[in-house]
């Protein structure tokens, strides 16, 4: 045998053994294959976003009488603002007032709860007395809001009555209430009734309420000069936004190397979006978390200024909400030079939360100042059809056009 056969034999023996050694063990009870671990989500980078609340709820006052079973409450016990309300029924200002209550609630029906506490002004006004005493008696029979209700709606009738003759009209309300007339008539004008009548002034002065109406929202009194809807309206929706706000910074859950396309479906048609996640990941990842979680959903266009922008993003419709986080700003090469562009609004430098806007023309002046990271690619004929609401001018601001939902595509 030659030496080079003899290596050739050599070589193929140790080659066999290699084989041998990296072939399949004989079959056994097979092991199943572990399913694959989720990568959880990463969070944005501490520099990037930081958690805010944008709108603290106050602490109840210890100064107040606590609310009670002999209270007079309207509204869900678990509601997000408690209104605490001292006022009469013959004050013109307290009928104001009941008419914003009234809108208040119907409008906040899960938000909003308000516990009405009669206090008469009986050395400035003539019924102011009897007319607190007419709810305490109807409000022995489980009445008590209806009788409220029949002398707001029904005040033009009985302002210009004496204090004697309101009584027999009283007594004639309480009938068509379905009341106990004889009960009404003597509770109506009973030591007991209106003892009571004075237990509450007298509980009232002693927390420090000397005049009316006066307003607490959830343990912190109202200035008189915020005491109209508009400004109520505002406080309730945004301390009730806090209950929808997240508690910490979104994960990061796009891919900048991906292409995202964002379809806004209002009220008034679909606007389709093209984000851009290399230019505003910040951004762009917000506004996919927020979709993703359904923020937008019934959120209204609540500014919209033909020639500049429209507005949305923020669920109470103040122009004042936002998520519960803010990140910030990424001012990049792209300049607000035409229309259907898409910026995030903000109140200062990295103030950025879930408000959007979209342009209806060039906008140079705000370059620098606010994110891009979308632009308009179809449906910019839907924006230009969007209500026009200036938030600077009230009262008498229409309707803004709701936001269906949002939906993400990830190519």
């Amino acid at each position: 045998m030659s030496i080079k056969t003899f290596l050739f034999f050599i070589i193929a023996f140790f080659f066999l053994l290699i084989l041998t050694a990296c072939s399949s063990a004989p079959a056994s009870t097979p092991t199943p294959t572990p399913a694959p671990t989720a990568i959880p989500a990463t969070p944005l980078p501490e520099v990037g976003c930081s958690v805010i609340s944008a709108e603290p709820t106050p602490k109840p006052s210890s100064a107040l009488p606590a609310i009670t079973s002999a209270d007079y409450v309207r509204g869900p016990d678990n509601a997000s603002v408690t209104l605490i309300v001292y006022c009469e029924f013959q004050s013109g200002q307290c009928q104001v007032l009941g008419d914003i209550l009234d809108k208040l609630q119907a409008n906040h029906p899960n938000d909003a709860r308000v516990v009405f506490r009669p206090l008469p002004a009986a050395s400035l006004l003539d019924k102011s007395q009897i007319t607190v005493q007419a709810v305490i008696a109807a409000g022995n029979q489980g009445k008590f809001w209806e009788m409220r209700a029949i002398l707001r709606s029904k005040y033009n009738e009985w302002i210009n009555l004496s204090a004697v003759t309101f009584e027999p009209w009283a007594v004639t309300q309480a009938a068509g209430l379905g009341l106990d007339g004889a009960k009404f008539k003597a509770d109506l004008t009973s030591v007991e009734t209106a003892a009571r009548a004075k237990s509450m002034g007298d509980a009232a002065k002693a927390a420090g309420i000397t005049s009316i109406p006066i307003v607490f929202v959830n343990g912190n009194p109202q200035p008189a000069y915020v005491l109209d809807y508009t400004n109520l309206d505002a406080t309730v929706s945004l301390i009730a936004l806090g209950a929808r706000q997240f508690k910490s910074c979104p994960p990061f859950v796009i891919n900048p190397a991906k292409q995202y396309i964002a379809t806004v479906r209002t009220e008034k048609g679909d606007i389709v979006m093209q984000l851009f996640p290399d230019k505003a990941p910040l951004a762009v990842n917000s506004f996919v978390f927020l979709a993703r979680n359904n923020w937008f959903n019934g959120v209204t266009f609540h500014s919209v200024i033909p020639g500049f922008i429209a507005q949305a993003g923020d669920p109470s419709g103040t122009g004042r909400g936002g998520p519960g986080y803010f990140f910030k700003n990424e001012i990049t090469d792209l300049k607000y030079d035409r229309p259907g562009l898409v910026g995030v609004a903000n109140s200062g430098p990295d103030t950025n939360g879930s408000q959007f806007f979209i342009t209806f023309a060039p906008q140079p002046k705000i370059n620098g100042s606010y994110t891009i990271f979308g632009q308009v690619i179809q449906g910019m004929d839907v924006v230009e059809s969007l209500t026009p609401r200036d938030p600077s001018k009230t009262p008498g601001l229409p309707p803004g056009d709701r936001i269906l939902n949002v939906t993400i595509e990830e190519k």
